[in-house]
């Protein structure tokens, strides 16, 4: 399956979507809220559309699980060989606000484990992507860029959005010879920022769902960087299409 997927085709797809999102992005645009009082605008709409358009046209027939779209229950999606994993627009507080930081997320998932990712933030005009086997990449170049003896800083990611004060525990906790910097950055770029060599660790403990993370996780794993779920102070593996689509805790950068 995955061998006969072309990662640039995900992208041209993934771009598309941005295209989409940006025509929203320059004018005034309405915002509506789903149940759990997350926002919602025609962009969101107008991505998913074009991802779920693009995705059925290739040649391999592969369910599609967007953040936008139906979600089928366990019992239909639990013996799932491969299916797309997708977040038409990640960081919709943040297109919202007008921030830049917001991304087009397409993953495609091996039963519970991303083997393909795209992260395409079309405000910045930044492509990150990854094939398992082939290598992690911003805008062409292999991921890692830059090694952590290149950083002066002990670099750590948070949401803007959401800082938990358990997030804030696991931060003060890091063990570190060098000054502590927190990074502030929007969407799945967090994790990016830590599969790119820019920060060292992304602690998320909150809430996020699989969408948000499935695509920038197969970019952390093909840049050869850990992505784990963290619980009671230990670390496992992050797994997908669980019965509950809501992520556990996790941590990019530590082990």
């Amino acid at each position: 399956m995955l061998e006969k997927i072309n990662i640039q085709e995900i992208i041209q797809i993934a771009k598309q979507a941005g295209d989409a999102i940006m025509r929203v992005y320059q004018k005034d645009f309405a915002v509506e809220y789903k149940g759990d009082q997350s926002p919602l605008t025609e962009a969101d709409k107008a991505a998913h559309d074009i991802i779920v358009a693009g995705l059925e046209q290739l040649e391999m027939a592969v369910p599609i699980l967007s953040e936008e779209g139906k979600h089928l229950p366990y019992e239909e999606r639990k013996d799932w060989e491969y299916f797309w994993l997708v977040d038409p627009l990640d960081g919709t507080k943040e297109f919202v606000n007008k921030n830049d930081e917001f991304t087009v997320n397409i993953a495609l998932i091996h039963k519970d484990t991303p083997v393909l990712g795209v992260v395409y933030a079309p405000a910045l005009n930044q492509c990150y992507w990854a094939k398992q086997g082939e290598g992690a990449f911003k805008e062409g170049l292999k991921l890692p860029l830059k090694t952590e003896q290149e950083r002066e800083t002990y670099k750590i990611v948070a949401s803007r959005s959401h800082m938990s004060d358990e997030t804030q525990a696991f931060i003060d906790a890091i063990q570190t010879d060098k000054p502590k910097e927190l990074v502030s950055i929007g969407s799945s770029l967090k994790i990016c920022l830590v599969a790119e060599g820019e920060a060292d660790v992304y602690p998320r403990l909150g809430p996020t769902m699989e969408w948000d993370t499935g695509a920038a996780h197969a970019i952390m794993l093909e840049a050869g960087m850990p992505f784990s779920k963290y619980k009671d102070n230990t670390f496992s593996q992050h797994l997908y299409n669980k019965p509950n689509l809501l992520n556990d805790w996790f941590v990019a950068g530590l082990k």
